[in-house]
C-alpha cells in the first residue's frame, strides 16, 4: 500500500499570527525558508513516484525549497477556502460568531466541510489508485488534517484533534488492514 507524506507549507506572516489564509497569495518568512529547507534535509525527492503540490505560493516555494522542483500542481490541495474569514484570526471571528469553530460551523461565503472533504477524497483516491509506493503532498494546515481525515475515513469534526504545524511531514499508511497515521508532525 501506498504511503502517503503530507508537508503543511512553511510559516508565513499570516501563519505566524494565526490569521486564516486561504486565497491570499502570501510568501514564506525568513524562518519559513528554512523549514522547507529543513524538509528538503529530510526527504529526498527520487524516493517519491508521485509528488502533488497545492497551487499556492506558500506550498509551491515549500515544495521547491525542500528540492521537490517536479510537482503536480493540483486545485484539489488548495487551503479550505476561508470566504468572509480570509484574513482574521479565530479570536477576531469569534467575536462576531461566539464559539465558531471551522470544523462544526464551516465559513460563510466559503467552503462548507463537504465541499472540503470531496475534492480532498478525489485526492486519496488519487494517491491509492496510483500504485506507487510513496506519494507526497505539499499543502495547508486545514486541508491538509481534511486529507488525513479522508484517509482514515473519519469524520471532519476529528480535524479538531490533529494539529499541523508549519514546516512540518506526517506519513499516512497501513497498520495491518487498517488505514493509519504512522507519523504525524514530525
Amino acid at each position: 500500500m501506498t504511503q502517503l507524506y503530507l508537508v503543511r507549507h512553511g510559516e508565513t506572516e499570516w501563519s505566524r499570527s494565526g490569521r486564516h489564509t486561504s486565497v491570499t497569495e502570501l510568501d514564506l518568512t525568513d524562518d519559513g525558508v528554512e523549514q522547507a529547507r529543513s524538509v528538503g534535509q529530510r526527504l529526498d525527492p527520487r524516493d517519491f513516484d508521485l509528488v502533488l503540490c497545492s497551487p499556492r505560493l506558500r506550498a509551491r516555494r515549500t515544495a521547491e525549497l525542500a528540492g521537490f522542483t517536479d510537482c503536480q500542481l493540483t486545485e484539489d490541495l488548495a487551503e479550505w477556502y476561508y470566504g468572509d474569514f480570509e484574513g482574521l484570526t479565530s479570536d477576531q471571528i469569534r467575536q462576531h460568531y461566539p464559539g465558531w469553530r471551522i470544523w462544526f460551523n464551516g465559513c460563510p461565503g466559503g467552503e462548507s466541510a463537504d465541499e472540503v472533504r470531496a475534492r480532498l477524497t478525489r485526492v486519496v483516491a488519487r494517491v491509492r489508485g496510483s500504485g506507487v509506493e510513496r506519494a507526497i503532498c505539499f499543502g495547508h494546515g486545514h486541508a491538509s488534517r481534511v486529507l488525513a481525515l479522508c484517509w482514515l475515513d473519519f469524520p471532519i469534526i476529528f480535524g479538531q484533534s490533529f494539529p499541523l504545524e508549519v514546516g512540518s511531514v506526517s506519513i499516512l499508511g497501513r497498520e495491518k488492514e487498517s488505514a493509519a497515521v504512522v507519523r504525524w508532525n514530525s
